[in-house]
């Protein structure tokens, strides 16, 4: 596969260079960036790997796949692009808008021919994939709640970097692990604290009542200092409970990588293990190992025609859909009701 990179700001240069350039079924062709300042990043985080000024050179240069890692404003003008030239793109999330502009892409992408994925690392996670493994084992009994924060204390980037705001860039993953686990949802509530200059979320509370009946609590903060566990998720039969983060973030962002840290790569110290509680009784549950390169590795098997993409970007409308109906449900102060087709 031989795969590009449109983008090196903060989730180019960390949450997908680093990536690309220690998978051993690809080929990092080059970045699409003007700045001098990204330019001179790049040659220092990867000697050889060429920038380049457009699209168009990125895939005069031979890459099948460019991943689109920009901010959301001008983000669909750039898949388009791409489609244009023939090139599979991975979206970053927000992979739209709203869900009737992330359709209008995926039917685009379909006229062209081309494969269209969207990154939704956050299904790889090493607390993520330990909780799938106890639904699945059925550890935890029926479960009736579950309860999922990402809560920081960054005062200085209260809107997100995307430009659009933090219930579209971290509402995609809590969303999107909230449907994958539980499927669809029938009725959304919101709350959203805005930025007052520009309108932007920076605090969000989402409650999701899935087809199923299991509730969803999903809430984000760019402005709390004593944040919730990452995952509460209460059974008939047990409770599991987690802390933190991922460690995959804290090792990209330290400069390590895959190349770097070879099989060690996602696995997560004892200390940060969760807990199964059952009453008075609780005991540490082993956590699965974090593997953000899976995405990357499923989509080499996609290029060559041999499997899906890792990431379905009809998955990603269907969280659109949510999305858009908990903005709805915060502007009108109610509940809001889906029709899941």
């Amino acid at each position: 596969m031989r795969i590009g990179l449109m983008g090196y700001g903060f989730g180019g240069r960390y949450f997908h260079a680093p990536l690309l350039a220690s998978l051993p079924a690809a080929t990092f062709v080059g970045v699409v960036t003007r700045s001098p300042e990204r330019r001179s990043e790049l040659a220092a985080d990867h000697p050889g790997v060429p920038a380049f000024d457009d699209l168009a050179q990125l895939a005069g240069a031979g890459a099948e796949v460019v991943v689109i890692s920009t901010g959301l404003a001008g983000r669909q003008a750039l898949l388009l692009q791409a489609f244009e030239l023939g090139l599979g793109v991975v979206s970053d999330k927000p992979f739209a808008q709203d869900a009737a502009q992330g359709q209008a892409l995926i039917d685009a992408a379909q006229r062209a021919g081309v494969l269209l994925s969207v990154y939704q690392n956050r299904r790889w996670d090493s607390d993520f994939l330990t909780l799938r493994k106890l639904i699945d084992s059925n550890a935890l009994g029926q479960v009736r709640r579950f309860e999922s924060a990402v809560e920081r204390f960054v005062p200085d980037n209260q809107g997100n970097p995307t430009g659009g705001g933090w219930l579209r860039d971290l509402g995609s993953h809590l969303v999107d692990q909230a449907l994958q686990l539980f499927g669809p949802v029938a009725r959304v509530y919101a709350e959203l604290d805005r930025l007052p200059a520009e309108g932007l979320d920076r605090e969000f509370f989402v409650a999701l009542t899935h087809a199923n009946g299991v509730i969803s609590h999903l809430r984000s903060s760019a402005l709390q200092s004593a944040p919730q566990p990452r995952f509460r998720v209460t059974g008939d039969a047990a409770c599991y409970t987690v802390e933190g983060f991922d460690g995959q973030e804290a090792r990209a962002l330290a400069g390590r990588s895959p190349a770097t840290d070879g099989d060690d790569w996602g696995a997560e110290e004892h200390r940060n293990w969760g807990w199964l509680v059952r009453g008075d009784e609780r005991e540490r549950v082993p956590s699965e190992r974090g593997c953000w390169p899976q995405f990357y590795q499923a989509l080499a098997t996609a290029v060559a025609g041999k499997g899906a993409v890792p990431v379905d970007p009809a998955d990603a409308v269907k969280a659109l859909r949510v999305l858009d109906a908990a903005r709805r449900s915060a502007e009108l102060g109610q509940v809001v009701h889906l029709q899941n087709e």
